[in-house]
């Protein structure tokens, strides 16, 4: 893996580490595996009764990191709930990583929230067929991530909307989807 891509995987994870007030985690970049040509980034998770392992497969290097780090976000929040000794699930992954992309996109747009909400949120482009598990839980992720995103930042409090997003980060999933329902 570059230098360059080791940089901006750690970038990602210590943007999110400070937003959410996080205890610093181990390096992301240790637990990266190359993908095949033309694979998907994926994060595999095996666990044990007393072991976790992770590791985050990512496609050869093109010139641009992924959306939401190169899964840098959802290997970040499976580290932090391993750490408090929480379960997560896969769509409370996806939400989350959803969130995660408009507040890594916050501190680097020129645009304003609702232009930033707009160009994430309203054309969406899934991989996965509709009907399938994955396509559904996908949509149902982008969904509520627009939800809950366009109404914290309705207010136009950025104090409140870092408050309301860390709490978030904070909820397990059916927290998490009572909240974007809520909102």
């Amino acid at each position: 893996m570059s230098r360059r891509r080791q940089r901006e995987l750690r970038r990602i994870q210590g943007e999110l580490e400070r937003f959410y007030g996080l205890e610093r985690a181990p390096n992301v970049t240790r637990f990266v595996r190359d993908g095949d040509q033309g694979s998907r980034e994926v994060v595999l998770v095996r666990e044990s009764a007393d072991e976790l392992e992770i590791a985050l497969v990512l496609p050869p290097e093109s010139k641009q990191i992924p959306a939401g780090g190169a899964l840098s976000d959802v290997w970040l929040q499976v580290a932090e709930r391993a750490r408090i000794s929480l379960p997560v699930t896969k769509l409370e992954l996806e939400l989350q990583a959803e969130v995660d992309k408009f507040v890594l996109s916050l501190g680097f747009s020129t645009e304003s929230e609702r232009e930033l909400l707009d160009r994430m949120f309203d054309s969406p482009r899934f991989l996965d067929p509709e009907e399938s598990e994955a396509g559904a839980r996908y949509r149902l992720a982008h969904h509520l991530a627009a939800r809950f995103v366009s109404r914290v930042f309705a207010a136009n409090d950025r104090g409140r909307a870092r408050e309301r997003l860390c709490a978030f980060y904070r909820a397990g999933q059916a927290d998490k989807i009572r909240i974007a329902s809520a909102a």
